[in-house]
């Protein structure tokens, strides 16, 4: 058996092929970006999983693509705690745009991109993957992103910049305090999943031209930083992977056009196309 696991921040989609490259299960875990969650915790997490369990000493081959994956000293933790679990597997741990190429890849080169609760950008030739830039985490990175629209999100409703309609439902909503927003955003394991939670609110009011504007600035941003760099943006095809451009493709298109760049499809999860990659191009 094979398992391909597509990790965010967030969460991991995991799917199990059988011996014959037919979809055995699936099923969910939390994310295990290294940079965010601790080592110890991502056994424990597994296991809880009576799934995986259940086909753990099937399993030959485990292919990881994550999020915080593009270092090596990340994917060597990675790979060292799922071999506590599959200890007859080969772990094979690559960084998550690389599962963003491979399911967005539709026979040409294009620019591929991740928006999720991070997010990223790369360019594939069908070969090759090229990173031009580097992922700055949520800190000073991560533009257009869930973590990025939940911390703008939170930081207006505390200096009271939201409209009146807005600071109310949020007041009610969440019954938020300071001290709860710090502690979450400065102690928690998850600062940046925590953030991109609130993405909820903004979603269900996403018509609201408040948050209207305020996302379309958030994806220009994110064109700006991790798009428009790339020698290729004015020609290739941009494609997007993950709940965030799923959620605000309309937005998403309309700074496209403002900017003259030409978005092609939107994914909000991976893990099928990456699967199909797997069995047509890898296994």
């Amino acid at each position: 058996m094979v398992a391909i696991v597509d990790s965010g921040s967030t969460k991991s989609d995991w799917v199990i092929l059988d011996d014959f490259k037919k979809v055995f299960l699936k099923t969910e875990t939390i994310g295990f970006n290294p940079n965010f969650i601790n080592r110890e915790l991502i056994t424990p997490e597994i296991q809880k999983n009576s799934n995986l369990i259940s086909v753990k000493n099937s399993i030959t081959k485990v292919f990881f693509y994550g999020s915080g994956c593009g270092v090596k000293k990340n994917c060597e933790i990675i790979e060292e705690e799922l071999k506590k679990v599959f200890g007859k597997a080969e772990i094979i741990v690559k960084e998550d745009l690389m599962a963003a190429a491979y399911a967005a890849y539709n026979g040409k080169p294009a620019i591929v991109c991740i928006l999720g609760t991070g997010s990223n950008s790369c360019f594939f030739d069908g070969e090759n993957l090229k990173i031009e830039l580097p992922s700055l985490g949520f800190l000073i990175g991560d533009e257009g992103s869930g973590s990025a629209i939940g911390k703008q999100l939170v930081r207006r409703y505390f200096m009271k910049k939201l409209p009146a309609d807005l600071h109310s439902e949020f007041e009610k909503d969440y019954q938020l305090t300071i001290e709860d927003a710090l502690k979450n955003m400065y102690h928690s394991p998850r600062p940046n999943a925590y953030l991109a939670n609130f993405n909820k609110f903004v979603i269900e009011r996403k018509e609201h031209p408040y948050f209207m504007d305020m996302v379309f600035e958030e994806m220009k941003s994110f064109f700006e930083y991790q798009v428009l760099p790339y020698q290729e943006a004015q020609e290739a095809e941009i494609n997007f992977i993950g709940s965030i451009a799923y959620y605000y493709e309309n937005i998403l298109r309309s700074v496209a056009t403002e900017l003259h760049l030409n978005v092609g499809h939107v994914v909000q999860k991976p893990i099928e196309s990456l699967v199909d990659y797997h069995i047509k191009y890898i296994l």
